[in-house]
């Protein structure tokens, strides 16, 4: 029996299993659906490829060599990447265009292509690695949009079409239906709330248009599910309600604030279920509680038992991480938990001081091109600080030494857990604030100095 590797265009770890291409129905309303075509005529042009250019530096051994034995400068080569992606016009007036971050995130050069051959200058807007949201700008008349679905009313079973640009062919559009809804824990793919379908979605399809048959925009074509890297029937896309709300954040703030609930969380093994007297897959364990978040504001405590997040079946870590990274700032959670047996309901308010991430320069100049966030909770048994996620290279933080994956640990000489504590601690401190930073093992002090 041969073996295959399982992947995804992004990542890879799920079961096979077969699914067969869904056929047109033969009447929509009552009313015969002989062709696509119209519809089609209507969304095409709305739909654009997009082409990306990426510069990365690079060194080899040998030029480190020879710039110390002949004394030249070590200057890194350049090496050229190239992409194709699609993309979605939803609002023609200010040519805004949805696709994924993974399309334009590091794109140094973008380039949008009509479906009528008019090819434009991209600009990137904002980007989230973590919905794999990006919304690009273009500056053109005479653009068609699509109106937006709320794909919160997507059943199973409805018919969808997929438009895009596969294997960078050029336009092409597959239909399919609506396979399953809420796919979440698939490996490697960020926060996730997925629409799968059988519209057959290829490579360079990403960030194309996944639509029903009133030719409105349900959802943005993200990843496939393949043991080949081609098309077996399993794809994922972005559902439209979230991309919108993702949307409005980007073109607002240039990037996606999140909120932190402010709680550490470990799964229910099944001594645990047994000690606490609950199903394995009933919830998450709360483990540790921060000061005045959300969660403690709450009242929750260490013990209790995490059952559902607005409404939503909690099982497991990965779940609770999930939810919790896509909701919105200034927003109103309900938490259900269980303690002592007893079924439990709590309403908490994330707030702006509850952020989960944090553009560097918002603490100090200085900190400029870096993007810090409280650490995964599935670290937080192992070490504390806030993580340094992201950094733009050849920006002041860059110069200063810092990289990503960098741990801040204390300001001042104060041990900190969370971007509030680094707030706060650096907005009380009266002089130059003094960091430490740890990396691989050691630790580092910074003395964030100048303006």
């Amino acid at each position: 029996m041969k073996k295959f590797k399982s992947i995804f265009v992004i990542c890879c770890g799920l079961m096979v299993f077969a699914t067969s291409q869904a056929s047109l129905p033969a009447a929509v309303n009552g009313q015969p659906v002989p062709s696509l075509a119209p519809i089609l005529e209507q969304v095409t042009p709305a739909v654009v490829n997009i082409n990306t250019q990426s510069i990365q530096y690079v060194r080899s051994r040998n030029s480190e060599f020879y710039s110390w034995f002949y004394g030249l400068p070590n200057t890194p080569r350049e090496r050229v990447t190239q992409s194709l992606g699609s993309g979605v016009i939803v609002d023609a007036v200010k040519g805004l265009i949805l696709t994924n971050h993974h399309v334009v995130g590091d794109a140094d050069d973008i380039s949008v292509v009509l479906h009528d051959g008019r090819t434009y200058n991209g600009r990137l807007i904002g980007s989230d690695e973590g919905t794999d949201v990006a919304v690009i700008q273009i500056e053109a008349d005479d653009l068609t949009a699509l109106p937006l679905a709320d794909s919160e009313q997507l059943r199973v079973g409805d018919f969808v079409v997929a438009v895009g640009n596969p294997f960078g062919l050029g336009q092409t559009v597959t239909s399919g239906i609506v396979s399953a809804l809420g796919r979440t824990s698939l490996s490697g793919l960020g926060y996730q709330n997925f629409i799968q379908t059988d519209a057959s979605i290829n490579p360079g399809n990403s960030g194309g248009a996944l639509i029903d048959l009133n030719g409105a925009l349900v959802g943005i074509n993200t990843a496939i599910f393949s043991p080949s890297g081609g098309n077996v029937g399993i794809g994922f896309a972005i559902p439209s309600s979230l991309a919108k709300r993702m949307m409005r954040q980007l073109v607002e703030f240039g990037t996606v604030r999140r909120g932190s609930l402010g709680m550490g969380v470990q799964d229910i093994t099944e001594r645990l279920a047994r000690a606490f007297d609950v199903g394995q897959k009933q919830g998450v364990l709360v483990t540790s509680v921060d000061p005045d978040s959300p969660a403690d504001r709450a009242g929750i405590q260490a013990g209790d038992i995490i059952t559902r997040l607005n409404g939503d079946k909690i099982s497991n870590q990965k779940q609770f991480q999930n939810y919790e990274g896509l909701i919105e700032l200034d927003s109103q959670v309900k938490i259900d938990y269980l303690r002592d047996d007893a079924a439990k309901q709590v309403m908490t308010l994330i707030t702006e001081a509850d952020r989960n991430e944090l553009k560097g320069q918002e603490l100090h100049p200085l900190l400029k091109g870096t993007l810090l966030s409280n650490l995964p909770l599935q670290y937080r048994d192992r070490f504390q600080g806030v993580l340094i996620e992201e950094i733009e290279r050849g920006s002041s933080a860059w110069e200063l030494g810092l990289r990503a994956g960098d741990l801040v640990t204390s300001v001042n000489k104060r041990e900190i857990n969370s971007l509030k504590q680094m707030t706060q601690n650096i907005d009380a401190s009266k002089k130059t604030p003094l960091l430490n930073i740890y990396r691989n093992g050691r630790n580092y002090l910074l003395l964030l100095e100048g303006d």
